[in-house]
């Protein structure tokens, strides 16, 4: 078998990371460099395992850079392209910094990609650029459900795709793309639902849940999706879009905050309902089953038994997250004691 060498951008990243982790034990034989700008969110002791990996090199460096692209483009022949502003939170706060990395960044590397006749760009997007589907229906999302984003990070995803089929249908690059529901597991940056609540609880701290907590998410947990990603690569067909998601039936956040809080022996007085964010989606669910036959791929565990590990790594490892929370502190403040 040749040796494939990936760009892999945003590997610094919470699902990057897990993916770099999961593909350089699945195939020694490859290379992989990891290009990411070491945003708030981008944390190399993610990647302490893998650093001294003969196979593996770190640079740090902008998407939106085309001279640092066009160089390390020279030296690959796949992209996989995690990097990305991904907090709707945050969107809200400073929508042109999610238009500059997602929008103008997807932009560089496809570029890039063309000048170098790249083997496959795979890009991965999330099912939030399909917009909200109504609380009483079973519909999911398909591969076929129109675009309807409704806040700035989606927006920037979907113009991101659009881009990447466009580059595709325009001038012939080979790409492959995938939208993935919520994800969660080891090394979430503590700003995100799942991570924040079980962090907080940890420490003996409420559970901020927006408005009245009957939004609905589909999880995945992250290696999971770092699975499916790699099987995609072996044997996904150029311009097809694969739906990843990780449950088969419906859970509210809060119904989720209380299995957290049954896992870790808390009681419900940890509860806190916050002011609802503007633009809030009521609910999101995937039909991963085309991906599935495709693929043979499907998620390998149930959300319950994902949680728990997900707490046990996060109880274990407290010396990678409270750095973060610490350096965040004025963001979760703005965030949510001043939305009581």
């Amino acid at each position: 078998m040749s040796q494939k060498t990936l760009l892999v951008t945003g590997g610094a990243g919470f699902i990057g990371s897990n993916f770099i982790r999961h593909y350089l034990q699945a195939h020694p034989e490859d290379k992989i460099i990891n290009l990411d700008l070491l945003t708030y969110a981008g944390n190399l002791s993610t990647l302490t395992e893998v650093a001294n990996n003969p196979n593996y090199r770190f640079v740090q460096g902008d998407i939106c850079d085309p001279q640092t692209v066009d160089q390390l483009m020279a030296e690959i022949d796949t992209v996989v392209h995690f990097a990305a502003e991904t907090h709707v939170d945050r969107s809200i706060m400073e929508p042109a910094v999610f238009l500059q990395t997602n929008v103008i960044g997807t932009q560089v590397l496809l570029d890039g990609a063309l000048r170098h006749k790249i083997k496959r760009f795979h890009h991965i997007s999330t099912d939030e650029v399909f917009g909200a589907l109504p609380l009483d229906s079973a519909t999911k999302f398909t591969e076929d459900t129109p675009y309807n984003p409704h806040s700035p990070y989606s927006a920037s995803k979907a113009a991101s795709d659009h881009l990447v089929r466009a580059y595709g249908d325009t001038y012939g690059l080979p790409y492959t793309l995938s939208n993935c529901s919520n994800n969660y597991g080891e090394y979430h940056f503590p700003e995100k639902m799942i991570p924040l609540a079980i962090t907080n609880l940890i420490d003996d701290q409420k559970v901020p849940v927006y408005g009245d907590g009957l939004y609905v998410r589909d999880w995945l947990y992250v290696q999971d999706h770092a699975r499916g990603i790699d099987l995609v690569l072996r044997d996904g067909e150029i311009g097809k879009t694969y739906l990843f998601g990780g449950l088969y039936k419906d859970i509210n956040n809060l119904e989720l905050v209380k299995m957290i809080l049954s896992i870790m022996g808390k009681d419900e007085s940890h509860i806190e309902h916050v002011l609802d964010r503007p633009g809030h989606d009521r609910r999101y669910s995937v039909d991963f089953s085309k991906t599935s036959q495709a693929l043979g791929w499907q998620p390998s565990l149930d959300l319950e038994e994902g949680l728990r590990r997900t707490i046990s790594w996060y109880q274990a490892n407290q010396a990678w997250w409270r750095p973060l929370k610490e350096k965040n502190q004025a963001y979760f403040t703005k965030q949510y004691q001043e939305r009581k």
